[in-house]
């Protein structure tokens, strides 16, 4: 009896530095079933090669249109963004990708390995808050609809839930009591209408509190 062998899923890898180049390598080559085919800082680097890739990962802010002319070949790849950048779903999203995908920077290296195989299938993979950036619309010009505008220290401690900190990590940021976080957060909570941090995050989005 013969057996088949799986096909391998061609990586091409971009980021800035070789140390994340190296990085991103070490965490895919631990699948058999990914084969990277080329690594550079340069989205240029890719013209001749990007028609055989399935799956490109990108590290950092890439300029967009160095990625608009990746897929301008027929064979379209996908593309997993690793970035911290909770926008950064709008960006992708009027990209013509097969398939696409965000993780932030500290992911595992079965996290990556899992999302390369989701997207290679045409699917989007993403954390929940990343997604939520799909339905942020353009701040209002006035935000007068809140009860109460927001303190300086409350408007501190959103960008800092925007960031994806707990109560623990802002209190030792801003060497203040976690208990004082958690009193400005429900403060935060109930002038922004939110009821929860991924709600009170795009609230301020939407309203032009915070930027990011």
């Amino acid at each position: 009896m013969f057996m088949t062998e799986t096909p391998s899923i061609q990586i091409a890898i971009l980021a800035p530095t070789l140390a994340v180049r190296v990085g991103l390598r070490t965490l895919l080559s631990v699948s058999d079933s990914i084969r990277i085919v080329a690594e550079t800082a340069d989205p240029a680097a890719l013209q001749d090669t990007v028609g055989e890739v399935d799956v490109l990962v990108i590290q950092g802010q890439q300029p967009i249109e160095g990625l608009e002319t990746l897929v301008e070949v027929e064979m379209k790849p996908g593309l997993l963004w690793v970035s911290d950048d909770p926008l950064a779903a709008q960006v992708l999203r009027g990209l013509p990708f097969s398939g696409w995908g965000l993780l932030p920077s500290e992911t595992s290296s079965e996290e990556l390995i899992a999302a390369v195989h989701a997207i290679y299938q045409g699917l989007i993979v993403a954390p929940e808050i990343m997604l939520e950036a799909l339905w942020i619309e353009s701040p209002p010009e006035e935000t007068e609809d809140l009860v109460e505008q927001l303190t300086p220290r409350e408007t501190e401690i959103l960008e800092l839930l925007a960031q994806g900190l707990a109560n623990k990590q802002i209190a030792l940021e801003l060497a203040i009591s976690e208990h004082t976080v958690k009193f400005h957060v429900s403060s935060i909570y109930a002038k922004l209408g939110a009821t929860n941090r991924m709600e009170a995050v795009r609230m301020g989005l939407q309203l032009g509190l915070i930027t990011l």
